[in-house]
């Protein structure tokens, strides 16, 4: 689950993490008051910052640093209700409905600070880089050394030696480096004690008074252990999310929209994974991840199925079932129930295997629909694959 800037800064905060003083708003008159109270406190200069799911906001319009009340009052105004396009919306942007007015800062050195799973060690990575402001991922590809890495042990947290070494290797002074571990290590407890599965402070900045601050934040959170954060599930905006997704979420289906034209309903990640591999060795783009899981109903599968034809960019569906758990014929049944209740036009192409799998195929025969059964993955790929091409 994906969280807003102001939401992230608030978060870290509550650990110790510096950050700029400011508040979130939806209305120009809010945002007055937000920079009358920061102008009156000392502030020279107050950024309007667009709150999305999304990166890259200052490139789009998203960012604007205003020198008086009336000024920051306009910005936010014209932010506000505003389609923000960024590289990480995507052509149709997102609608901004809420702003942070937050202190401007006199940066010195712009930083970065992460910390995400590295899978293959098992064990949390704390990264830092002197290439701050930038994407990280940029950096990482064009010079993978800039990035510094230490492995986290989860029982022991981050040490600091850890920090120290970070710190030492951001060419920060030496009188910014107890700070600065003091800072990495808050950082690292928000992650740990959060369950997040992204803590990123993208820039870290070094101001000319001497401060350390966190200018911008972002934090993902573990989906499968929010029951364990009534707090942080809260913190969910579903109008960020896409809206097939939100709606598969209702029904316990596991749907990623991606940019491709077959439909793909599969029960089994792994399966999902291998039958997208497959589609695009055959030519095609799968539209989606779509894991119905071990156990769905016919319910279930005729909720999935709406799903997949809720995406006008679907040409053709691939269903391709090993029934374990699943009864092939329990999707056999949700598949025509869905079929029929949606008039579906679009050719759907299945591959069955598993418990129950004579009596799935008879279902099938028996609906009068046309179906197209293939031989194995491979054949049931190129027959769906044809199929989109001549839809």
């Amino acid at each position: 689950m994906k969280i807003h800037e102001y939401q992230a800064k608030d978060i870290l905060a509550k650990y110790g993490v510096a950050v700029p003083r400011g508040e979130m708003v939806t209305a120009r008159d809010e945002a007055e008051r937000v920079a009358k109270a920061l102008f009156g406190s000392g502030a020279k200069a107050v950024v309007v910052k667009a709150q999305i799911h999304a990166g890259g906001r200052g490139k789009g319009g998203g960012v604007k640093v205003a020198s008086g009340v009336d000024e920051a009052g306009l910005a936010a105004e014209r932010m506000l209700g505003m389609r923000l396009v960024t590289h990480q919306t995507g052509p149709e942007g997102r609608i901004v409905s809420r702003v942070l007015i937050e202190e401007a800062m006199p940066i010195a050195r712009e930083l970065y600070l992460g910390i995400v799973l590295d899978r293959a060690a098992e064990k949390p990575v704390f990264m830092a880089s002197a290439a701050g402001g930038m994407e990280i991922e940029e950096v990482a590809a064009r010079d993978p050394n800039a990035i510094l890495k230490q492995h986290v042990e989860p029982g022991l947290g981050l040490q600091p030696w850890q920090a120290r070494r970070l710190a030492f290797g951001l060419g920060l002074r030496p009188e910014e480096v107890s700070g600065a571990v003091k800072f990495m290590a808050a950082l690292y407890r928000a992650y740990d004690e959060t369950d997040a599965s992204l803590a990123e402070i993208n820039p870290f900045i070094t101001t000319t008074d001497g401060r350390l601050l966190a200018l911008d934040a972002k934090i993902n959170f573990d989906d499968n252990a929010l029951f364990r954060h009534k707090e942080l599930r809260d913190l969910r905006d579903i109008s960020e999310e896409d809206p097939l997704e939100v709606e598969a979420s209702k029904y316990g289906l596991n749907y990623i929209r991606l940019e491709g034209n077959i439909g793909c309903m599969v029960n089994g990640a792994g399966l999902a994974m291998a039958t997208m591999d497959i589609i695009q060795y055959a030519g095609g783009r799968p539209a989606n991840f779509l894991d119905v899981g071990g156990g769905a109903s016919a319910d279930q599968v005729a909720h999935a199925f709406e799903i997949l034809l809720s995406d006008n960019s679907v040409r053709a569906i691939f269903i391709n079932i090993f029934g374990g758990i699943l009864r092939v014929d329990t999707l056999a049944n949700g598949v025509v129930e869905a079929a029929r209740k949606t008039n579906i036009q679009l050719p759907i192409v299945l591959r069955l295997e598993g418990t129950n799998v004579e009596k799935g195929r008879e279902i099938l025969q028996r609906s009068g629909l046309n179906f197209i059964v293939g031989l194995d993955m491979k054949d049931a790929a190129e027959k769906v694959v044809a199929a989109a091409e001549r839809a």
